[in-house]
């Protein structure tokens, strides 16, 4: 290991999951720092006897304190070792068939899930987000940004880093075109032959929600004939689907009235505008307005449990979601219920579908089960990445 590497000790009882593979170490499991690490140095992660578990960087200001990049104590994170990383990662992708004709929109690195805890990038066709997760990452923004541009040559770069995780991890978040082209105003790609283009200044998450990809493509293939109401729609992407496929009717409700200018441009320039129409109003509001109207409903809400003390007022607002959706299907229709927060996963879903639909006098039962795609891979030691949760469900009675 390098001279200047500060050693952090786990308490006993606190080394099983990061010897298992868990790459974060939590401050309440921190016994002692050997050294005094700036905010963003190497740390080398040592159990209680001093044996080193792995490499990784420094957030004290966080409840993570530390996040492992490598099990190789010895290995610097420098610029030769973020470029593999970042090549092994495109060769996942590739593996997947990721990019294609059809789809130049996908995940490139997502963080834990290919070794780089904290680092998000997306690919929007010619240019990329990024966002950096933690205060080691954004101080090797310079670093990181020439590995990006020599592995995917972009014609431009963006950051859409989150200012509430920049501020808790102690550094200032930026915007806007970092490398490249500082004339690009929006984001353009395709995902399954649907071409999207969504504006730089729509502000959720990188700009899509690529992890979904999975679920679009189940909607498109079960909309066909049926009356869709999609919720939470953000610009439209299942309900595009969903028309493509054949739905009579499709329905999308969100409260931000941007998204859904995007959403109905979408529509036209896939040429779906004609099965698709748009309502600016809250999902519960307009779930109650539509009983037994619909055969599909999709109820894709934001995170509602953001931790686990949040769990049981999330549960309580996917029950009563649950209950308004089951009532606006006909007798035997499909009820599409997701979480994107690992804090409310498949089996907390579940019951909260079981009772909202026994509190209105119906019975749920589950075929199906999804995941983030696999352009989000999770570390098997690590149940936090699988943040994302969705069902579908038959609805009787």
């Amino acid at each position: 290991m390098t001279a200047t590497s500060a050693r952090l000790f786990l308490k006993s009882g606190h080394v099983q999951p990061v010897w298992a593979g868990h790459p974060w170490v939590f401050a309440q499991a921190v016994a002692k720092i050997d050294g005094q690490p700036e905010p963003g140095a190497e740390v080398v992660v040592c159990d209680p006897k001093g044996e080193p578990l792995g490499r990784g960087l420094y957030s004290p200001g966080s409840a993570i304190v530390a996040r492992l990049f490598t099990r190789e104590p010895e290995r610097a994170l420098d610029e030769a070792f973020f470029a593999e990383r970042v090549r092994r990662a495109l060769e996942r992708r590739r593996a997947q068939g990721l990019p294609s004709a059809d789809t130049t929109g996908y995940r490139a690195v997502h963080a834990e899930g290919d070794g780089l805890p904290g680092l998000i990038v997306d690919v929007f066709g010619d240019a990329l987000a990024v966002q950096w997760g933690t205060v080691g990452l954004a101080r090797r923004s310079s670093l990181l940004l020439d590995v990006l541009e020599r592995a995917l040559a972009p014609r431009a770069i963006v950051e859409r880093t989150s200012a509430e995780i920049a501020k808790r991890e102690g550094f200032t978040a930026g915007g806007g075109v970092l490398r490249g082209d500082a004339s690009l105003d929006r984001f353009r790609f395709l995902e399954r032959g649907l071409a999207f283009e969504i504006p730089l200044g729509l502000a959720q998450k990188t700009g899509f929600y690529f992890d979904q990809r999975p679920l679009r493509a189940r909607v498109e293939a079960l909309g066909a004939g049926r009356r869709v109401l999609d919720t939470y729609c953000f610009v439209g992407s299942i309900a595009l689907g969903a028309a493509r496929g054949g739905a009579r009717e499709v329905v999308g409700v969100d409260t931000s009235a941007p998204a859904l200018e995007v959403a109905a441009c979408l529509a036209r320039d896939n040429a779906l505008d004609h099965r698709v129409r748009y309502v600016e109003a809250d999902a519960l509001v307009e779930l109650e307005k539509g009983r037994g109207a619909f055969d599909l409903v999709v109820c894709d809400p934001p995170k509602l449990a953001p931790n686990r003390s949040a769990a049981s007022k999330a549960m309580n607002r996917m029950r009563r979601l649950s209950a308004a959706a089951s009532r606006a299907l006909v007798d035997g229709g499909y009820l599409v219920l997701c979480s994107c927060s690992a804090a409310l996963g498949h089996t907390d879903l579940a019951r909260a579908l079981a009772l909202g639909a026994r509190d209105v006098g119906r019975e749920a039962i589950v075929l199906e089960r999804l995941f983030q795609g696999a352009d989000h891979p999770v570390p098997a030691a690590f149940p936090e990445g699988l943040y994302l949760s969705s069902i579908i469900a038959v609805i009787d009675g």
